[in-house]
């Protein structure tokens, strides 16, 4: 079996292009999330090897659950995407404890390197 993955953006069809690149490529998505507060919620139920963030989401920012899921489980490995390429987010991002940042429009290549990356 693969490694786990929850995917959390609110945006489904992004969601649904994130699957494709992983299911395809071996990887289980176990649990999707349209927000932060579902996505805390969820992590600790799923426990996913790895979850796969956007930043700008309603009701709790990508950074702001990311900061919450590594409090809770300082292990976790969390990357985080936006369609944004702004840099102060990005280095945000990775101060608040995720493994890397992937750009949308999503290419799949990119996004098997950042899941591989952060799963060694």
């Amino acid at each position: 079996m693969g490694y786990t993955v929850m995917l959390v953006d609110d945006a489904a069809f992004m969601r649904m292009m994130l699957k494709d690149i992983l299911s395809n490529n071996g990887y289980q998505i176990v649990g999707e999330a349209e927000n932060g507060m579902v996505a805390v919620q969820k992590y600790s139920d799923l426990k996913p090897d790895i979850t796969i963030m956007d930043i700008t989401m309603p009701e709790m920012d990508g950074l702001q659950a990311v900061k919450e899921i590594r409090s809770k489980d300082p292990q976790a490995k969390v990357i985080m995407c936006s369609a944004m390429g702004q840099q102060a987010m990005v280095i945000e991002a990775i101060q608040s404890g995720a493994k890397d940042f992937v750009v949308k429009p999503f290419q799949a290549d990119r996004v098997l390197e950042a899941v591989a990356k952060a799963l060694k």
